[in-house]
C-alpha cells in the first residue's frame, strides 16, 4: 500500500472545479481534453510523470504488475477523480498504470501548468489537500481490514461501501451500475476470485443481493450489514 500511486477521494467535483466559468482567468480553456476507446493505455509503467491527470467521463482503473506479471488493481475511478499526481512531489517515472474501463474523456494538464493553478487558486490547493486525507485514510483503513478482518468481511465491507458511495435508491433496494469483475473485487481486497464468487452466489441464492455484469442489485442493505456481524461472531 505505501507505493500506491494516486491520492484518492470519491466524490468530489473536479469537473467543477476547474470548470474555466468558475475561474476567470479561463485558465482551463487551452487545456488538453483526450477521450480514450475502451481497454487503452493512459500510462504505463515507467513512463514518464509529467502529468496530472482529471477523469471527466468514464472508469479508469489504477494498477500495478507484480513480478512475476500479475495485475494487481489498486483502484476503479470514476467521473471526477484525479490520478497521476504523484508527478507534483518528484516522481519521475510511472510505477504503475492507468486502463480505462469504458470510453472516457480526461483532463490532462502538465505539472508546471498544476503548480501555476495551485499557486493561483486556493480552492485547488484546498481540493488537492483533502485528497491526501482521504488517501492517508483509505491506507489505515485497508490495512486495517488486512489485519483484523476476514475475506469475507472485507468483501461484504467492499460491497456495503460500493453501495453507499456509488449506489442509487431503486425502491426499498440499491443499485450499483456498471458493476466490477469478481477478479477486480478480490484484488481490491486481498482475497481470491473463488472466494469473491463463492460469497456472492451464497448471497445471491439468499435473495440478499443479485448480479450480473452490468449492475449489482443490493435486495435488503440491513440483511448485508448482518452478514458483516455475523461474520465477526457478533
Amino acid at each position: 500500500m505505501s507505493d500506491q500511486s494516486f491520492w484518492y477521494l470519491e466524490n468530489i467535483d473536479v469537473t467543477g472545479i476547474f470548470c474555466p466559468q468558475k475561474i476567470r482567468r479561463g485558465d482551463l480553456e487551452e487545456h488538453f481534453h483526450r477521450c480514450y476507446k475502451r481497454g487503452e493505455y493512459i500510462y504505463l509503467p515507467d513512463e514518464a510523470a509529467d502529468r496530472i491527470f482529471f477523469l471527466t467521463e468514464g472508469r479508469v482503473k489504477v494498477g500495478t504488475y507484480s513480478d512475476g506479471g500479475k495485475e494487481i488493481t489498486k483502484a476503479i475511478l470514476g467521473k471526477g477523480d484525479v490520478f497521476g499526481e504523484l508527478a507534483l512531489i518528484g516522481e519521475s517515472k510511472r510505477r504503475d498504470f492507468a486502463y480505462t474501463m469504458d470510453e472516457a474523456t480526461v483532463c490532462v494538464v502538465n505539472v508546471d501548468e498544476m503548480k501555476a493553478l495551485m499557486r493561483d487558486h486556493s480552492a485547488l490547493n484546498l481540493f488537492l489537500l483533502k485528497i491526501m486525507g482521504s488517501r492517508m485514510l483509505e491506507m489505515e483503513k485497508r490495512l486495517e481490514s488486512l489485519v483484523f478482518k476476514d475475506s469475507k468481511t472485507r468483501i461484504i465491507d467492499f460491497l456495503l461501501e460500493m453501495a453507499q458511495t456509488k449506489g442509487r435508491k431503486v425502491g426499498f433496494e440499491t443499485e450499483v451500475r456498471k458493476f466490477i469483475t469478481h477478479q477486480e473485487i478480490a484484488n481490491l481486497t486481498a482475497t481470491s476470485r473463488q472466494t469473491v464468487t463463492t460469497l456472492l452466489n451464497d448471497l445471491r441464492d439468499r435473495n440478499i443481493l443479485t448480479f450480473d455484469r452490468r449492475r449489482l442489485l443490493i435486495r435488503d442493505m440491513v440483511l448485508l450489514e448482518k452478514e458483516v456481524l455475523t461474520a465477526e461472531g457478533v
